[in-house]
């Protein structure tokens, strides 16, 4: 969904931006430039942000233990 109208930034570009290495709000609004106009969608795409890098520092439940 779109979160930044302004910028056109979707929900799926700010959790791409924590994929690829952004741990603050910071980091994603400058690699985004979501909320760097208006400023209206900051509270939500800092709610995005916080749980894909909660998401993204969770260890996988997929991962193989030696026995």
């Amino acid at each position: 969904m779109y979160v930044c109208i302004c910028r056109g930034v979707t929900d799926n570009a700010i959790r791409e931006a924590v994929e690829d290495g952004a741990r603050s709000w910071r980091e994603v609004r400058e690699r985004t430039e979501c909320a760097t106009q208006c400023g209206r969608c900051a509270c939500t795409a800092k709610a995005i942000t916080r749980d894909a890098i909660t998401q993204e520092m969770m260890p996988s439940a997929d991962l193989a233990y030696a026995v």
